[in-house]
């Protein structure tokens, strides 16, 4: 935002109820109620973002970090209004967005990963069965996941299916879907950037 300003660019922004008086509603130059707390029924509502882009006449909209930032479907609307997404285009946030897409794309170029299952189904019983199979401890992750939001360690069969509710909840909580992926839990893992 303070960059906007600097360069002379009228900013809008949303908040929920509970962000009233929070420092991003208050640095923009218009801001817009879009609903009650809960994320899920705010800022996880694309169609009152979308609607407030569209009354105040956004050129473009900049989604800051989770929630709607890695949402295809939230950037396809935006398109069709022809209203610029600052961000990765459709085909990067639908290939690398979902955990389960990202896989199968690694899986395609013999890029080693995580023995795991990343499919369509996601009957509880059919995901026991599969965590079966690996062998426990499994991670749950939840597809659209991100932060470590919707993610749970399973070790042994018998709490499988509470923290499978518990990581569908949060999964939808925080991301609008509750699809889950399972991959072998890997004890003391080193976790490589570059």
């Amino acid at each position: 935002n303070k960059t906007a300003q600097r360069l002379g660019i009228k900013t809008v922004g949303v908040y929920s109820d509970a962000d009233k008086y929070s420092r991003h509603s208050k640095l923009v130059n218009e801001s817009y109620l879009i609903g009650p707390p809960a994320p899920q029924s705010s800022y996880l509502v694309s169609s009152h973002i979308l609607e407030v882009a569209v009354n105040t006449g956004a050129e473009a909209v900049h989604p800051g970090y989770g929630f709607l930032s890695e949402n295809a479907g939230f950037v396809k609307d935006l398109e069709n209004d022809n209203i610029k997404f600052i961000g990765p285009g459709v085909h990067a946030i639908t290939s690398m967005g979902s955990k389960s897409e990202s896989k199968n794309i690694m899986t395609k170029a013999n890029v080693p990963c995580v023995p795991g299952y990343h499919g369509d189904n996601q009957d509880p019983h059919f995901l026991l069965n599969e965590a079966k199979k690996m062998g426990f401890p499994v991670m749950l992750k939840a597809v659209l996941g991100g932060g470590g939001k919707g993610m749970r360690i399973v070790r042994q069969e018998s709490e499988f299916y509470q923290m499978l509710d518990e990581a569908k909840r949060e999964g939808m909580k925080g991301f609008a879907d509750d699809k889950m992926l399972i991959e072998k839990y890997i004890e003391n893992p080193r976790h490589i950037e570059f």
